[in-house]
Order: C-alpha cells, then sequence, then structure tokens
C-alpha cells in the first residue's frame, strides 16, 4: 500500500509540478511587466510558447545535442522527486547538479561561440552557488544529526530560527540559479543582448520546449528548498517560498546586469561568509531541531 501510494504521489508530482511552474512563470512575467508598467503578456503565454516550440521544425546542429537536454530535465525531475521523497540532501544536490552540467555540455557541444561563453559563465555561476548549497545541506546535519530531509518535517521548531544568514543566503542563490538580474551572464532573457540567448543559442523547436518544461520543474524544486526552512508548519513554508520568490522578481527588476566576476566576489566573499558564521554557530552552540 505504501509503495502504490509512493507511486501515486510521483505520478502528481510529474504532472502537478510543471503546471505549477508554468503559472509561477506567468506570474514572474505578470508581475514584471506591470513594475516595468506595461500590461504584459497574459498569465498561461508560457504554456503557449511550449506549445508553439512543440510544433516547430527541431532544428540540431549534431545528435548529441538534445540528449544532453533530455538528461537535464531528467535530472531536474530525479531531483525533485528525491526532494518530495524526503531523500538525502547531499545526493539531491549532486542530482540537481549534475542537471546543470549536462545543459552546460550540451552547449559547449553546438560548437557556437555564443553558446559556448554562456556555458563558461554557467560553469562560473555553479562555482558561486555550489559552496551555499553543501553548507545549507550541512547545517541541516548539524541541526538534526542526519543529512535526511524527512528530518526536518518531523521537527516541530523551524530551521530558520537558527540559519537567517544562511536564508539570506539561499535567496541569492534562488536569483542565481533562475538566471535573474543582476546574475543572468549564461542565458539571455532578451536577444539583442551580447549573447543572444548565450547557451541555448542553438537549441529551437522541441528542444528548446524541453528546456523550458525543466525550468517550470526548477521553479517548484528551488522553491522546495526555501519551504525546508520552515517545514515544521507546512502553510508557513509554503508562503514563505513564495515571499522568496516574489522578492527574486523584485531584485530582477530592480538591478542591472554586472560583471561575472562580481558574482563570483558576491559568493566567495559575502555569501561564504555570512553562511559560514552560521554555521560556525551551529557547530559551536549544538542546537538541534526537537
Amino acid at each position: 500500500m505504501v509503495a502504490m501510494n509512493d507511486v501515486l504521489l510521483a505520478i502528481l508530482v510529474l504532472i502537478g509540478a510543471p503546471i505549477i511552474g508554468c503559472l509561477a512563470s506567468g506570474i514572474d512575467r505578470k508581475i514584471t511587466a506591470r513594475l516595468q508598467g506595461r500590461v504584459g503578456p497574459p498569465l498561461l503565454q508560457p504554456y503557449y510558447d511550449v506549445r508553439k516550440l512543440m510544433s516547430k521544425e527541431n532544428m540540431i546542429v549534431n545528435g548529441s545535442q538534445n540528449f544532453y537536454v533530455v538528461v537535464y530535465l531528467v535530472f531536474i525531475i530525479l531531483s525533485l522527486l528525491m526532494l518530495i521523497f524526503r531523500a538525502d540532501m547531499l545526493m539531491i544536490i549532486f542530482v540537481y547538479t549534475v542537471a546543470s552540467l549536462a545543459l552546460i555540455v550540451g552547449g559547449m557541444s553546438t560548437g557556437s561561440p555564443y553558446a559556448r561563453v554562456g556555458s563558461s559563465r554557467e560553469i562560473m555561476a555553479i562555482l558561486s552557488y555550489e559552496p551555499v548549497l553543501i553548507l545549507y545541506a550541512l547545517a541541516i546535519y548539524l541541526v538534526t544529526g542526519t543529512f535526511k530531509v524527512s528530518a526536518l518535517l518531523e521537527a516541530s521548531t523551524p530551521l530558520l530560527i537558527y540559519t537567517p544568514l544562511l536564508f539570506i543566503a539561499m535567496i541569492v542563490v534562488l536569483n542565481i540559479k533562475l538566471k535573474k538580474s543582476p546574475f543572468d551572464y549564461s542565458t539571455s532573457h532578451h536577444g539583442h543582448q551580447e549573447l543572444v540567448k548565450g547557451m541555448t543559442t542553438e537549441y529551437s523547436g522541441p528542444g528548446f520546449a524541453t528546456i523550458e518544461i525543466a525550468h517550470f520543474y526548477e521553479y517548484v524544486f528551488l522553491t522546495g528548498l526555501i519551504f525546508l526552512f520552515w517545514a515544521s508548519t507546512p502553510i508557513i513554508g509554503l508562503l514563505l517560498g513564495i515571499i522568496a520568490f516574489l522578492l527574486v522578481i523584485v531584485i530582477d527588476n530592480i538591478t542591472a546586469r554586472v560583471y561575472w566576476q562580481w558574482m563570483l566576489k558576491l559568493s566567495w566573499t559575502f555569501l561564504l561568509a555570512i553562511s559560514l558564521v552560521n554555521i560556525v554557530y551551529l557547530y559551536v552552540s549544538g542546537v538541534k531541531l526537537v
């Protein structure tokens, strides 16, 4: 019976997550338009875009190009399922990183100079946020004695109480992962910018639609990471995820793109510093979630 429940939950996630992610992307566009004084596209515009891309011809540079996109989608879905099923956070982060690497290799394989530059910048982005994600997993271990996500859901005390600095760092990580300004280096949302479309330049039709669908799953996955900061009360955890999502949209609209070197400096100084301060506090104080 438990196995059947797990199967049903997995099916629900596979179907529901892209719908939620699509709506989140539509809300993102709508809020951005309002902040810029525009009416903006309809809420379901991301769905219309994917549907139209699916009907287009799949123009590819080489045979392996779309393989890497499928790997990217599969590993994003795997990381989300592992999060839903309360798996080991370190393993979840590993699987999630493999997804990013697959898209990077796919961009590199096309031979496009724009894709190569975008892919190299995505590597810089990984080097920026990966240390924070690892410290996030370490914080879970220090307060629960295990890397299992299930320990956070079973505790009555929220993680955020003891990790406010790490929470701030994770908000910036969200900004980097969603490729929002000022960290939209690897994939440009505007074709007139210097990267054209960055590492996804040579993707079109169903291949590009697959990337967009993966992004829908990624919206839900990243919101889930924020949710865990208050997993003891699901409603508050969900509200926390929504607030973080809205905050990222605001930051995207009030900041301008900066040099990628600045992102590395910010991550390896400020973000790493405040995260380490929080980790040291957890280690020295020995606090545990109960």
